[in-house]
């Protein structure tokens, strides 16, 4: 509600200097442009329109991020310079980024990490994201306990194959969503990074 909105700022503001990060921007005003009488009586398009006025009046140091899953389902008047400084383009993680990944949550879960063949558990993992990857681990923990013996590559690398990345189940969405990327956005990662050792070709041509 705008009661919400306001307050959320107001709070922002109080605490500055400050970080606001706002997760998943897309589901909030995605409605924004259709919002009137006959659907909620106008309401989102207000409280999109109090954000965005506080987006380019505010005087308080307060640093907005925002993420987006559908960054085309948001209005324009929110991508517009001076709005947001800049807008990043988070690919999928490229091979020396899931190794970190897979050492991070072995870590997590207190495993040896210099165990597994990281190498290999990178390449298997090719367009997995960061969370198809903890849940990777976390499937191969309930395997060994089942199992009731010790995690191995070998594990790590079976739960890999039984598992299908949304890379693959929505290719084309992510295929859409790397060519509204090129030339729009700004790489997260570096090219460099996100040249594949196992095709040899990246992911996103720029």
């Amino acid at each position: 509600s705008e009661q919400n909105i306001r307050r959320a700022i107001q709070v922002a503001e109080s605490v500055s200097p400050v970080i606001l990060w706002l997760d998943e921007i897309d589901k909030a005003f995605r409605g924004s442009r259709s919002s009137g009488a006959g659907t909620d009586g106008g309401t989102s398009a207000r409280v999109f329109g109090t954000f965005l006025t506080w987006m380019s009046e505010k005087t308080q140091p307060v640093f907005v991020v925002a993420t987006a899953n559908d960054v085309q389902a948001l209005p324009p008047e929110l991508l517009r310079k001076g709005r947001f400084d800049e807008i990043f383009f988070v690919d999928l993680p490229s091979t020396l980024e899931r190794k970190d990944i897979f050492r991070v949550h072995l870590a997590k879960r207190k495993l040896a990490a210099n165990a597994m063949a990281m190498e290999k558990l990178a390449l298997a993992s090719n367009g997995f994201s960061g969370a198809e990857i903890e849940e990777v681990v976390v499937s191969a923990m309930f395997n060994v306990f089942y199992e009731k013996k010790k995690m191995t590559t070998e594990d790590l690398l079976r739960s890999i194959e039984q598992t299908v990345p949304l890379s693959k189940t929505m290719s084309e969405d992510m295929d859409g969503l790397r060519d509204w990327a090129r030339g729009r956005a700004r790489l997260a990662t570096s090219p460099e990074l996100l040249k594949e050792p196992d095709t040899g070709k990246r992911r996103l041509e720029i």
